[in-house]
Parts: C-alpha cells; sequence; structure tokens
C-alpha cells in the first residue's frame, strides 16, 4: 500500500510528442542529455573512448572491469554511487588537457550520431538553450556548445590536482536528483517568473529539475526513434579523431581488447607482405591476408624514358598515408610519392620511395620536375587526411609543373579502427590501418586530363585544381570544402599542424606534422 501511495504522489508530464516547437524563438530551455538528448540512456560508451584514447588499451580494461561494480551501485544502490565509479576509473590520473582534447576531436562524433529527434525538434527551436547532466561537464561541454548551440551547460565538476584529474568529483557531487533542481536555482534563480520555459527529462532522477520548469515534457524509452541525420544538423562533423570506428559499448570493449594482440600480429604480417614481396605480387597478397583492393578504371601505361616521355601525376584524394602503396599495389609497380610529412617508422616500412615536401614553393617545384623526369609519381594535394565524405582545398602547386594528370579517386573501409590521427603518433597509423579485421581500399583511375583543361593551354593553376577537385568528388559522391591543413589542426589539436624542428635539423625544412 506505501509503494502505491509513493508512486501516486510521483508527478506525471507528457511525452517530447505532445510539446508544440512552433513559436519558442523567445524560450528558455533546459534538456537533461543521456536519453534526452541522446537516445542512448548509458554514457559508458563515452567514458570508454575517454579512456582508451587517453589511458589506451589498459586503462579501458580497468574501466570494462569496473562496470560491473558501476552497474549494480547504479541500479541497486543510486545513480551517483554508480556514475563516481565510472568517473574514478575513467580519470584518475589523466591530464585535464588530454581529457578536453579528446572531448573537442574524438566524442562529437560519436555524440551526433545518437542525437534525439524529438528532442532536438524541441531542443532547436528554443532561443535559448542549457543542458543539465550527470556527465562530467568537461566531457560533454565542447560538443553541446560548438555543434548543438548550447547557451549553458550544468554538469559534474570533477576533481584535479596540478593539472590532473583526481578521480574524484567536486561537492555537491554528481548532478542527479535534487542537486540538477539545485544547480537549475542556482544558474536562474529561484523565483517562478525567471525559471525556464521548457525542462526536458526521461527519467524519475530528472523530476526534481523538470518541477521547477514552466512545462516539462519527458522523453519515453519507447518507441525508439531515428537519430537526426547529418544533414539536419546544425554543424557538420568535417573533422574528427580518435582510432575506435565504432561506439565501445561494453561487448563491444571486450571485442576490441581481445582483438588488439591478435591484430597488431595479423597487421605485422601485412605490412611485412607489402614490404618485402615484389610489388605485382602485393595485390593477390593482401587478397590473401584479409585486405581488400578494389581498381576501377584504366590506368596510364608506364612513361617510357627511351623516348624522353616524361611521367604521369597522379592527383589523389588524401584518405590516409597508404594511398600510395594502394595506388602502386593497383598499378603493379611501385610510384614514387611527395608528401608532406611522414613519421620515421613509416618511411622505414614503406615498399615505395617517399619525398619530403619542404614547403618552399620553389624548392618543391623543382624537386617534383625531376622525379618526373625519372617516371610517374603521386601527389595528395589536400595536404592531409580527411575521414568524413569532403575533399579539402587542392594545393594548386602541381598544376604548374606538368600536363600530364591523373586524378585518382581513393577510398577506403574500415570497421574497427582509424588509419589516420592528428593527436597520436603517427607511426601507429598503418599498423592500425591494417589491424582491421578486413580493411579494404578502393582505387579508381579517373580519365587522364584533357590537355584544354591544363596550364599548358592557357588554365589558371588554381583553375585546374578546383576542377580536379570537383571530379574526384563527383565520382567519390563527396562534398568539395575550402577547408586546408591548418583547419584540421586547429579543430582538433588546437595548433597549425606544424612543429619545430629539433636543433640537429634546424637546417632542415620545417618538419609537418602527419599526413
Amino acid at each position: 500500500m506505501a509503494s502505491t501511495t509513493k508512486e501516486c504522489s510521483l508527478p506525471t508530464f507528457p511525452t517530447i510528442h505532445q510539446c508544440p516547437s512552433i513559436g519558442r524563438e523567445k524560450h528558455t530551455v533546459v534538456a537533461d542529455m543521456d536519453g534526452t538528448l541522446l537516445r542512448g540512456r548509458s554514457s559508458f560508451p563515452y567514458f570508454a573512448l575517454v579512456a582508451f584514447e587517453v589511458g589506451g588499451i589498459l586503462r579501458l580494461l580497468f574501466l570494462l572491469l569496473a562496470s560491473p561494480l558501476a552497474g549494480l551501485l547504479y541500479y541497486c544502490v543510486s545513480e551517483s554511487a554508480g556514475i563516481r565509479v565510472l568517473v574514478f576509473a575513467t580519470f584518475a590520473g589523466m591530464r585535464v588537457s588530454d581529457i578536453e582534447s579528446v572531448a573537442r576531436a574524438v566524442l562529437p562524433k560519436f555524440y551526433s550520431t545518437d542525437l534525439h529527434s524529438e528532442t532536438w525538434r524541441v531542443f532547436s527551436s528554443c532561443g535559448k538553450r542549457c543542458v543539465l547532466t550527470a556527465n562530467p561537464r568537461i566531457m560533454v561541454e565542447a560538443f553541446l556548445k560548438e555543434f548543438l548551440g548550447a547557451d549553458m551547460v550544468l554538469g559534474t565538476e570533477i576533481a584535479t590536482y596540478r593539472g590532473r584529474a583526481t578521480g574524484w568529483v567536486l561537492s555537491p557531487g554528481i548532478t542527479v536528483g535534487k542537486n540538477k533542481a539545485d544547480a537549475l536555482n542556482k544558474a536562474f534563480g529561484t523565483d517562478p517568473s525567471l525559471a525556464p520555459d521548457i525542462g526536458l527529462g526521461d527519467r524519475k532522477t530528472d523530476f526534481p529539475f523538470m518541477k521547477l520548469c514552466k512545462e516539462s515534457y519527458v522523453v519515453p524509452a519507447k518507441p525508439e526513434v531515428e537519430p537526426v541525420s547529418h544533414d539536419k544538423l546544425p554543424k557538420p562533423i568535417v573533422f574528427h579523431d580518435g582510432r575506435l570506428v565504432q561506439k565501445p559499448t561494453p561487448l563491444m570493449a571486450l571485442l576490441t581488447i581481445l582483438w588488439i594482440p591478435v591484430g597488431f600480429m595479423l597487421a605485422c604480417l601485412r605490412i611485412a607482405a607489402g614490404a618485402l614481396l615484389p610489388m605485382p605480387v602485393v595485390y593477390y597478397a593482401f587478397w590473401a591476408l584479409g585486405v581488400r583492393v578494389y581498381i576501377k578504371g584504366t590506368p596510364p601505361p608506364p612513361a617510357k624514358k627511351s623516348i624522353g616521355q616524361s611521367g604521369v601525376l597522379f592527383i589523389c584524394s588524401h584518405r590516409t598515408l597508404l594511398d600510395p602503396i594502394f595506388l602502386s599495389t593497383a598499378l603493379g609497380r611501385p610510384i614514387p610519392a611527395v608528401t608532406y610529412s611522414l613519421s620515421r617508422l613509416s618511411e622505414i616500412i614503406s615498399p615505395i620511395k617517399t619525398v619530403r615536401l619542404s614547403r618552399d614553393r620553389f624548392t618543391d617545384a623543382n624537386m617534383i620536375k625531376k622525379l618526373l623526369e625519372q617516371g610517374d609519381l603521386v601527389i595528395c594535394p589536400e595536404g592531409t587526411t580527411c575521414r568524413e565524405p569532403f575533399l579539402l582545398r587542392f594545393s594548386a602547386l602541381f598544376a604548374e609543373l606538368t600536363d600530364e594528370l591523373v586524378p585518382v579517386a581513393m577510398s577506403n573501409r574500415m570497421s574497427m579502427f582509424h588509419g589516420t590521427t592528428a593527436r597520436g603518433w603517427k607511426g601507429m597509423d598503418p599498423f592500425y590501418f591494417f589491424m582491421n579485421p578486413s580493411p579494404a581500399y578502393e582505387v579508381n583511375f579517373l580519365n587522364k586530363l584533357p590537355y584544354d583543361l591544363t596550364c599548358g593551354a592557357g588554365k589558371s593553376s588554381h583553375d585546374v585544381a578546383n576542377y580536379i577537385q570537383r571530379n574526384i568528388a563527383a565520382s567519390l559522391s563527396y562534398e568539395c570544402t575550402t577547408f586546408t591543413r591548418k583547419d584540421k589542426y586547429r579543430a582538433l589539436a588546437g595548433n597549425d599542424g606544424i612543429v619545430e624542428e629539433k636543433p640537429k635539423r634546424a637546417a632542415a625544412a620545417k618538419k609537418i606534422m602527419g599526413c
């Protein structure tokens, strides 16, 4: 009888589907995050992303081992106790700057794929947007403010000491239940006339803050709704970082941990096959080892040095640093590549000749001309990789050096690990790509650029570069952008992608961070 009375005393709210979203431009909305703004009710995958990207496989294993205790406390004791375990297992000892970096460069991609369409309909219609969440504010603030236009983020504050997280949380603790209501009162005041217009939540511990709002709506777990599509996001995710392709649910995290030792040995075998076997055989070796290489179009024949024929310059879209290697695999012969930078390890294991660009226009132009006199050459004029279906701006230098231009549309598929990084050690890029169970590359040779469209026929180098960019984008169904290498590294790493040379190389050209 007592339990029945308690249930009857709980407030009942209409569902989010009943909330009108027209004429809300001057209204203020306050929304919970997990289960409300996001479809998923569990924050474990996002803690797991931080654990793996900052602490590696051992930290992810520690978090996974702690998750049963976190779940037991969450459901049997309190939400606060369970979340405290996740916070400690994930953050203890981490640099605050590393956590902020992952929150800015890695998490937005995963958050954006799980945005609740009905909640977003209401949230985006309001003029002032506030998010009230039990998640650590340091994890979610970058995404909510930059990509969803949130004006205010109220979340759990983690404790720090000398730039590192201690694993504890600051008073008043995890932002759940009464703490959410207190945080709302502190931010908006206790005067009912100043209360937010709309409160959105999904569970009983959200009810205390929802009762303080003028209107309140609950987001039911069922029926499930489709996430907001990419084209309806307020800001597209062009750049993102991190090694994991899929959201690390507990099961996926376990499979990742178990696969990494096996995958690393498989990657070493695949890399050894590519580096040691003759290039005409590499294509078949890759297929035998589970690496799929698909070839489209008709590549041009090798240049004939005997009659003084200069080499062809292959213009590739840039997906990973392995683009020139898979181009060579498709052609059955090694094609030298010019790169803006490459880690020393990648240079050592590369089966093809790699030449670094100096970023000095005159020096680079002379070097590329000499290489073309010796035979075919490959270049990726974007200057850096992009994972999403976008092409970055093409540098126009290549168009001034030869009229023998063959565009090549490169695309790849990875199921577990990304083979690129802006924040990590780039020497591991080829290993992570080949650690995928069955990675795939598609090399699409487009038609050679007609002479009428080259600089030799009077076209400007920028016109030629833009034409090739559009041509490759059309074949891949990608979108052309004007973003550059600097834009990518400013977004993901907080720098221009340039690092200072070590003293012993001071006389050399500046080294640029990774491809």
